[in-house]
């Protein structure tokens, strides 16, 4: 009796390696789906140098639908974790150890510097835009953008790691690997955004729009690429 559930707990749907395998390769697409639903519910968030009270007037005016989004940004930064997690699992098979583990080191530190972006953007819109403080409002509206500019190094390494390491395993076509070139150093020019304003302002198009798009673009093609990599060994 006891064998017999044993055994029915480790070849069951829900305990098979086989079945957490094709989950964790498919969380890009939860990447994905959580960044566009927490971007449309956060709003325009206001510029650097931004009039005090518009800074007030959004985190405080906007509170709720901002700490909401703010959670599920959280639950995407796990979602990131596990996805570079994956990354490193089918690379360390295909032999690729160490672009692994920089897709590893990579990952906490994008993880990390969201967590700081996030934890100002909830202190903002839960007391700090609505006390009385607007100057000190006013500076950590701008320090939030200073973070999503110098976070672009750390996401380059990590799309770097990734597609490097994908492409000397023979995992993605070279087609595909030139992409992923231009797109790093398209990444690591994102953390030189630091121009008054305009298009190359830490909150201009580049910064605000560009990059992240690229960025979930890249997530959401290697996100099929792991789902038809072969597994030699069952991770999870």
């Amino acid at each position: 009796m006891g064998t017999s559930t044993a055994a029915a707990r480790t070849t069951g749907k829900y305990n098979n390696r086989a079945f957490w395998e094709g989950i964790w390769r498919m969380n890009g697409n939860s990447i994905v789906l959580f960044a566009i639903i927490a971007w449309v519910l956060y709003g325009s968030q206001p510029p650097v140098g931004a009039p005090a009270d518009a800074v007030v007037t959004f985190f405080a005016g906007h509170r709720t639908r901002i700490l909401i989004a703010v959670v599920l940004s959280g639950l995407n930064v796990l979602n990131l974790m596990w996805f570079a997690a994956t990354l490193r699992t089918v690379l360390v098979d295909a032999g690729q150890d160490g672009w692994g583990a920089a897709a590893t080191a990579s990952s906490a530190a994008v993880g990390a510097l969201f967590l700081l972006l996030l934890a100002v953007s909830a202190g903002l819109a839960y007391s700090i835009a609505g006390s009385g403080n607007s100057t000190i409002a006013a500076g950590l509206n701008d320090l939030t953008w200073a973070l999503v500019v110098l976070s672009s190094f750390p996401r380059a390494m990590l799309v770097m790691s990734g597609s490097f390491g994908f492409w000397r395993a023979g995992l993605i076509s070279s087609r595909l690997f030139g992409a992923c070139v231009a797109l790093v150093v398209l990444g690591v020019l994102g953390g030189t955004t630091w121009v008054s304003g305009g298009f190359w302002a830490p909150d201009g198009a580049y910064s605000r729009l560009v990059w992240p798009v690229l960025g979930i673009v890249w997530v959401a093609v290697f996100n099929r690429v792991l789902s038809r990599s072969p597994a030699t060994r069952a991770a999870w």
